[in-house]
């Protein structure tokens, strides 16, 4: 199973007031085991940058100025988040908003929402009551994000994949191999038998509790089945 753990950087709230993605972070997951491969890319957003949002993620226009439009990714974008591999987000209304929007802007295919998973919303329904920021949950689960000093999109998707995980059950939540590891790695001759062990194991049953079974069991007479 494939996922992508995600995350946006935005210059405001609402694209609807002309609000633009600066930044795209993700990372893949299979079968809950990160991979490797991620996705990264700055995108110039060909308006202001307001100096709240300069202040939040520490990008400025300048740096800005000679990253690709989002039109000039978008594909590329796309092909790394597959058609169905679910989009593991921290408040995915607001991320899948902005991609969406900016996705109809250049008359790009939009992404279903049933593909997001918000782990906002899991570390509510896990933990109510109690703080559900990324913050807060690094503190909870002990995940090191000192690096954190402000907000960066791979930054914070590589945090999330370990949020992610341990809000499913922990870092390894399943103990089974798959078919396909089976495969590869047991190797079973179709003649195979169990056969006795050569030599038998050692009893565990302590004198005590040897003479005390005998002992019930004459209680029940000669056709016990352990006299047999």
């Amino acid at each position: 199973m494939r996922e992508i753990v995600l995350d946006t950087e935005t210059t405001g709230f609402e694209p609807s007031e002309g609000h633009r993605i600066v930044e795209i972070g993700a990372v893949e997951l299979f079968n809950h085991v990160p991979t490797g491969k991620t996705y990264h890319q700055y995108i110039n957003p060909e308006r202001d940058m307001p100096t709240e949002a300069f202040q939040v993620h520490g990008i400025s226009e300048e740096f800005l100025r000679d990253k690709p439009v989002f039109a000039l990714i978008a594909q590329e974008f796309l092909d790394f988040i597959g058609t169905d591999s679910k989009l593991v987000i921290h408040n995915a209304a607001f991320d899948m908003k902005f991609l969406n929007a900016e996705l109809s802007w250049v008359r790009k295919p939009l992404i279903a929402a049933d593909r997001a998973v918000d782990t906002l919303m899991m570390a509510r329904r896990k933990f109510p009551g109690s703080p559900a920021s990324l913050d807060a949950l690094c503190r909870r689960f002990g995940i090191d994000n000192s690096s954190r000093t402000l907000h960066g999109a791979l930054l914070d998707s590589e945090i999330l994949a370990e949020v992610y995980l341990e809000l499913i059950g922990g870092r390894q939540p399943g103990f089974g191999l798959n078919i396909e590891t089976r495969a590869k790695t047991d190797v079973v001759s179709e003649d195979w038998r169990p056969r006795p062990r050569p030599q038998p194991l050692p009893a565990r049953l302590t004198q005590a509790e040897a003479e005390a079974h005998a002992a019930f069991v004459a209680k029940m007479g000669e056709k016990a089945i352990w006299l047999r």
